[in-house]
């Protein structure tokens, strides 16, 4: 999902990232940035808020798949624009991978390590 609109709101946002990249060099934002974002907003926005979104991952390939973050926005944002954020790993028997942070660089890993745990931000920036 890719938001470009001012003044956007978004409250409840649920996604389960594509099972089956078939490689990470296949499934790439950008080069060194691993996978995509579920929700991505704009560089060019100024004002947006989320509530309540969250982003699962089970990659079902047998590969170590990631997306670099679950949720991106600009860092332009004013405080608080986001509020109660999640990424979970879903099945660690069968799923490899994971997401590495829930909002940019901010939230940490939801992987392998802490399967079926949500891993949360409460606000951003």
């Amino acid at each position: 999902m890719v938001w470009n609109g001012q003044d956007g709101k978004t409250i409840m946002f649920q996604n389960e990232m594509p099972y089956d990249p078939p490689s990470q060099a296949a499934w790439m934002e950008a080069s060194g940035v691993d996978g995509w974002a579920a929700f991505k907003v704009g560089d060019g926005v100024k004002s947006f808020s989320g509530y309540g979104m969250g982003s699962y991952s089970f990659f079902n390939q047998g590969l170590n798949i990631y997306a670099a973050h679950a949720f991106e926005v600009p860092q332009t944002l004013p405080p608080g624009s986001l509020h109660d954020l999640l990424t979970v790993f879903l099945d660690p028997v069968h799923g490899s991978g994971g997401i590495l942070n829930v909002v940019n660089d901010s939230g940490g890993p939801s992987t392998i390590a802490n399967p079926d745990v949500p891993v949360t931000v409460a606000s951003y920036p």
